[in-house]
């Protein structure tokens, strides 16, 4: 397709993701510094593995705006579809590319078919972007809770509180035990607890988590129902979490955090509404790390009381 100004929209090819990559940085670099704020790192390897697992899950809403004079890319756009979530994971204009109406006309070759489709829009964007906010709002996605970056590591751990009483926590590794019937009960408990708090299944992407090394826990109560399940690593990336009530966010957090020793701080995204989640993190000795972020929809789809995502790029 081609919106213009001699560029083409096609999809993205795993030998754009580079250049994806570096329209990302370039573009949050622009405002950042304006803002006083740090660069972002070059270290673009995290973000390049995220876009591989999207373009491995949804290559047909990925897509990258590619002049037609000399093949150079100026942006990009990712959307996730999980189940009936329609979900803006990613999208980045060149800043000498903006302003012209592009991130526009891509927002539009990817917006699902409003006559044959009536599941949720959903998408996370930086506070300190209004134009963006905007936009989305105008489109029905609106700015609903704040995302929270909380960076720290647990130096009050008793902030978090014990396990109920009967509450057992149990590595994903052991609760399948290469046993294939086990592995498939375990799936289907992770995929409930989805259900029930993030609004959705979320399969594909816990193989991601697993491929980067995440180490998930399965938390069970004395009559063996799954009421939790949440994410640790040794790189200090936590989440995601999914509980079946609200007191369990503490404890598990202060399970997971204990669990696994990082090779710096502990890092992780907590919805504003997950007060149980953000209390005892600031009571630990962790810090809320630059502007919030904030998560829009047009139509509630999870209880982010109950539910702490991945990153903002990833429910």
């Amino acid at each position: 397709m081609t919106p213009g100004e001699g560029r083409t929209f096609r999809p993205a090819t795993p030998d754009d993701l580079p250049t994806c990559a570096s329209i990302w940085r370039e573009s949050l670099n622009d405002y950042l510094v304006r803002l006083g704020q740090p660069e972002v790192p070059d270290d673009l390897g995290p973000i390049l593995r995220l876009y591989g697992h999207l373009l491995a899950t949804d290559p047909a809403t990925f897509l990258v705006a590619e002049r037609a004079d000399t093949g150079a890319l100026d942006a990009f756009v990712v959307v996730v579809r999980r189940e009936s979530l329609w979900f803006l994971s990613m999208l980045f204009v060149r800043p000498a590319a903006q302003g012209r109406g592009l991130g526009r006309a891509l927002l539009d070759a990817v917006a699902p078919d409003t006559a044959s489709w009536s599941g949720r829009r959903a998408t996370a964007t930086d506070s300190v972007q209004p134009i963006s906010n905007g936009l989305y709002a105008s489109l029905g996605i609106v700015p609903r809770i704040p995302l929270l970056r909380l960076v720290g590591l647990p130096t009050r751990a008793d902030a978090f509180g014990p396990l109920p009483a009967g509450v057992e926590a149990i590595a994903f590794d052991e609760v399948a035990d290469d046993d294939g019937l086990a592995r498939a009960a375990l799936e289907a408990e992770i995929a409930a607890l989805d259900r029930d708090a993030a609004g959705f299944d979320r399969a594909p992407d816990h193989r991601f988590h697993a491929a980067e090394g995440r180490v998930g826990f399965l938390f069970r109560d004395r009559d063996g129902a799954a009421v939790a399940y949440g994410y640790s690593s040794e790189t200090g990336r936590v989440g995601p979490i999914a509980v079946r009530d609200p007191s369990l966010l503490g404890p598990v957090l202060g399970h997971l955090l204990g669990a696994v020793e990082p090779r710096g701080a502990f890092g992780l995204w907590v919805p504003g509404s997950a007060a149980n989640a953000v209390v005892p993190l600031l009571r630990a000795g962790f810090r809320i790390d630059g502007f919030p972020v904030l998560l829009c929809w047009d139509e509630p789809f999870a209880d982010f009381s109950r539910f702490l995502p991945m990153s903002p790029g990833l429910l």
